[in-house]
C-alpha cells in the first residue's frame, strides 16, 4: 500500500531558526541546502528534495504534552492555541493547553481549561477570543469556555443547550457559530443543533437536521449556507454510515437535503475549494475499513461527481484538509503520509517524507505566512504522540 520512503524524518529533531526567510518561500534548492546545513550540524533527520515540486513536511519542536482529539486554532496574532484532547492510550482527558509560536517554532504552557475536555470544538470569534464549547470528559459536557488572548486565560462560557461531544462548530458570516450533531449523554446521537450569538453571549436552538450525525462534516459554502455530509449514528452492530448531505440555509435557519455522496463515509474531512465546490475526501465504512476515494460537491448543481483516489487511504482526519494560498489542499491527516490535492488536474500527488506512523485525530492549521502546522495524533496503539511539522510549499 505505501511508497518507497523517498527520505526519512527521524523524531527530535528541533528547527528553532531559519534565519531571516520563511520556509515557504525557499525553493527546493535552497530547502536542500537549509536542511543538509541542520544535518552536517549534528541534526538527526534526512531529506531529500530532489524532484519534489509538491513541498516538504519538516519537523519541528514538540509538544508540551502529547495530546490527540484536541484543537489548534490559529489566534488572530499569528500563534496558534492548542487545547485538551487525551493523552496516553485514552485514559488522560487534558486541561492544559499551549501556544505555538511561528517565530521561534517552538511551543509554551499557556492557562489551564476549566475542565478537561476531548472531542470539544474551538472556534475563533470576530473579536480574537476563542470559543471552547463541549467535549467529554467522561460525560458529554454541556459546559463552554472562552479563551482571551491578551489575558491568556479561560472563563466559564454560557452552556450548551444540549451536552454534546464529536459534533462541528462552523463560523458564520455574521460572526454566530454553527453548532451541530455529535454525541450527548447515554451514547445518544443528535440531529440537534444550536447557534452561539457572540452579541447576546447564548446559544439558541434552530431546526434539527434531518438525521442524527456524529463524525460528520461541516463547511461554509460561499453563499452563507453550510453543507453537511455523511457521518453515522449508533454503535457496533447498529452502527449505520450515511451517503446523504443536507445544507443549512443561514437566512431560514433550516436544513434540506442535497445530494448524496457516492458512497456512505464516515471519519472523513472536507474543505471549500477555491471555484465555491468542496473537496470530500477519506473516511471509512462501518468496519472502519479507511478509504483513499475522493469526490467534489458542486453546490450549482447539488451533486457530487467521484475523483481519482487519494495515493494514500485515510480516515480521523477532519481539521487536516487545508486550502493552500495557491489553491491546491494540503491532506495532512489519517495516514502517516501526506499528499496535495491539484484543483485544476484533480489528482492527488505525494508529499515527501513519511510522518513515522499512522497519524489519527491529529490536527493542521495555516499559519500567516501560508506554512501549515500539523500537531499531535494518536498512533495505531492509540497512544497519543507530541511531534509536529511544518509544511511549506516549494516557491516555483
Amino acid at each position: 500500500m505505501k511508497n518507497p520512503i523517498l527520505f526519512s524524518l527521524v523524531f527530535g529533531l528541533i528547527i528553532t531558526s531559519c534565519g531571516q526567510k520563511d520556509l515557504s518561500l525557499l525553493n527546493a534548492s535552497e530547502e536542500s541546502n537549509l536542511l543538509a546545513s541542520k544535518l552536517n550540524s549534528g541534526s538527526r533527520a534526512a531529506f531529500s528534495t530532489k524532484n519534489n515540486q509538491v513541498g516538504t513536511l519538516i519537523p519541528v519542536a514538540d509538544m508540551q504534552t502529547p495530546r490527540a482529539a484536541h484543537t489548534a486554532t490559529r489566534l488572530n496574532d499569528g500563534s496558534v492555541l492548542i487545547c485538551g484532547g487525551f493523552e496516553g492510550s485514552n485514559t488522560k482527558r487534558l486541561s492544559s493547553a499551549e501556544i505555538y509560536d511561528p517565530a521561534s517554532k517552538s511551543f509554551t504552557k499557556t492557562a489551564r481549561l476549566t475542565t478537561p475536555r476531548i472531542a470539544h470544538s474551538s472556534s475563533l470569534m470576530s473579536g480574537g477570543k476563542v470559543l471552547i464549547a463541549g467535549g467529554y470528559d467522561g460525560n458529554a459536557l454541556s459546559t463552554t469556555e472562552i479563551y482571551d488572548p491578551e489575558s491568556k486565560t479561560f472563563s466559564k462560557g454560557p452552556d450548551l443547550n444540549t451536552p454534546r461531544y464529536g459534533h462541528t462548530a462552523t463560523l458564520l458570516p455574521d460572526g454566530k457559530i454553527l453548532i451541530a450533531g455529535g454525541v450527548g449523554p447515554g451514547w445518544t446521537f443528535l440531529s440537534s443543533v444550536e447557534i452561539y450569538d457572540f452579541q447576546t453571549n447564548e446559544f439558541i436552538p434552530v431546526k434539527d437536521m434531518a438525521l442524527a450525525r456524529e463524525s460528520h462534516t461541516a463547511t461554509l459554502l460561499k453563499n452563507g449556507n453550510v453543507l453537511i455530509t455523511g457521518g453515522h449514528r449508533d454503535r457496533r452492530e447498529n452502527l449505520k454510515v450515511y451517503a446523504s448531505a443536507e445544507i443549512y440555509d443561514s437566512k431560514s435557519n433550516q436544513f434540506s437535503p442535497t445530494g448524496s455522496m457516492n458512497i456512505p463515509r464516515h471519519k472523513h474531512d472536507a474543505v471549500l475549494l477555491s471555484d465555491g465546490k468542496v473537496l470530500v475526501n477519506g473516511g471509512a465504512d462501518k468496519r472502519d475499513s479507511p478509504y483513499a476515494s475522493a469526490e467534489i460537491y458542486d453546490p450549482i448543481t447539488a451533486q457530487f461527481t467521484s475523483i481519482s483516489d487519494m495515493n494514500y487511504p485515510r480516515y480521523k482526519h477532519q481539521e487536516t484538509s487545508i486550502l493552500l494560498p495557491d489553491n491546491t489542499v494540503l491532506i495532512g491527516g489519517g495516514s502517516d503520509r501526506a499528499e496535495v490535492f491539484n484543483y485544476k488536474t484533480a489528482k492527488f500527488t505525494p508529499i515527501q517524507g513519511n510522518l513515522g506512523t499512522t497519524r489519527l485525530f491529529s490536527r493542521a492549521t495555516q499559519l500567516d505566512n501560508g506554512e501549515v502546522l500539523i500537531t499531535g495524533s494518536y498512533d495505531d496503539r492509540i497512544i497519543a504522540r507530541s511531534e509536529s511539522w511544518l509544511f511549506a510549499k516549494h516557491k516555483p
